[in-house]
């Protein structure tokens, strides 16, 4: 799954990663949260010929998506995330996965290592190239009775890939970025078009760290949550035994 995870870029950095030009300023956060606000970048729509018009948005939405249909957010469990291999069969999530098609930039993610007998040991998992990724993601806009509205979203997972796998057994799916238009395009709203989109990062994408527990307080988010501790070994790499054992 992905719980939490971090945006440290400068909003010139998005805007040229991304293109797009509608950023306000914003911090480095370091320990992003579940019902705290996240970006997203979404389709802006074809702009018309000529146009200098970035066909692409900046969205600031709800870390924790809510179905168009939801009487009461509050009869929901918190959805931050949504199941690549069923999303777009799950009423919750179908129609987005048609038309609402978005990117979460991320500076990385964390996870946790199921220790028995102990705590649970946290990672932080960059890029091992650093920079940017962009997980695959949802977004819906909830209308509240009083006629209110709430942009939300959820971040899609799939199965973990070999650095992953010993450490969790899911990981946020990561999209290229000559996979982006394809993956925003609201013409493509048939979700068997991107499918192949939805799959465990390629071997080698990321580099998990241990870190300190700091980063399970959600007050906690300084620098120093990703500082690497010492006499935790990473996992080394599962070894695929076919490609049942990825997917």
């Amino acid at each position: 799954m992905c719980g939490r995870f971090s945006l440290t870029a400068t909003p010139e950095d998005i805007e040229a990663l991304f293109g797009v030009d509608d950023l306000d300023d914003f911090p480095p956060r370091y320990n992003i949260a579940p019902t705290q606000p996240i970006l997203m970048i979404a389709s802006a729509g074809r702009p018309e010929p000529g146009s200098n018009r970035p066909d692409r948005k900046t969205v600031l939405v709800r870390w924790g998506f809510i179905p168009s249909w939801a009487k009461d957010p509050k009869d929901l469990p918190l959805l931050i995330n949504a199941r690549a291999e069923t999303a777009a069969e799950k009423n919750s999530f179908r129609g987005a996965m048609k038309r609402r098609r978005t990117l979460v930039p991320a500076s990385g993610f964390y996870e946790w290592r199921r220790m028995e007998g102990r705590k649970s040991q946290p990672f932080w998992v960059p890029p091992a190239q650093g920079g940017v990724v962009a997980f695959g993601a949802l977004m819906e806009t909830w209308h509240a009775p009083d006629g209110s509205e709430i942009d939300t979203g959820a971040i899609l997972t799939t199965a973990a890939n070999a650095e992953i796998a010993p450490i969790h057994d899911r990981m946020p799916v990561v999209i290229e970025p000559g996979d982006w238009a394809r993956w925003l395009d609201p013409l493509v709203d048939d979700a068997r078009k991107v499918e192949d989109l939805l799959k465990p990062a390629r071997a080698g994408f990321f580099r998990p760290v241990p870190v300190s527990d700091k980063v399970n307080k959600v007050a906690n988010a300084s620098p120093d949550v990703q500082h690497p501790v010492e006499g935790v070994d990473t996992p080394k790499p599962a070894k695929a035994t076919g490609q049942g054992s990825l997917f």
